[in-house]
């Protein structure tokens, strides 16, 4: 076990972990921040996509001992009242069927959105790699699309 501070969604928190604990276990057992989703844990799905200094990173591989003095940010921290303009256009658009894939699919967008605030659909399927089993992949993309239209996704 070692003790890390680590900043989260702006705070800086301080965690005892292995080493080697995946920060999506840092964030759902050691700081209650359940938003974040256990998918494969081979960083396929997508399910546990947080911000990484502001890059979408999968976190079942991110482990706790690389965060040092870097920023994470989850869907909680994206905005407690959904008013990030990307979860605005995933309502609007009527996204989630099941909703699990969701808070990482939207954590995707965001970030692909702040460094490419006007994407092309090409753009998107090749920045979102993330799985959906239900099918909402044309949804997801006219929400990413609603969302660059509104701006102010650079936040």
């Amino acid at each position: 076990m070692a003790t890390y501070k680590i900043s989260v969604n702006n705070k800086l928190l301080t965690v005892d972990a292995d080493p080697d604990t995946p920060m999506l276990w840092v964030l759902r057992d050691h700081l209650n921040l359940v938003g974040t989703k256990f998918g494969c844990g081979i960083a396929q799905c997508g399910a546990c996509t947080v911000h990484f200094n502001g890059f979408a990173v999968r976190s079942c591989q991110l482990p706790v001992s690389e965060v040092k003095d870097s920023k994470i940010v989850t869907i909680e921290g994206l905005s407690a009242e959904g008013t990030h303009p990307v979860q605005q256009a995933w309502s609007e658009v009527d996204v989630p069927q099941c909703g699990y894939c969701q808070s990482g699919q939207i954590m995707a967008a965001a970030a692909m959105l702040k460094h490419n605030p006007h994407p092309t659909d090409e753009d998107i399927d090749l920045s979102i790699s993330n799985i959906c089993r239900c099918g909402t992949h044309y949804r997801i993309r006219k929400a990413i699309h609603l969302a660059a239209s509104k701006g102010g996704v650079t936040k």
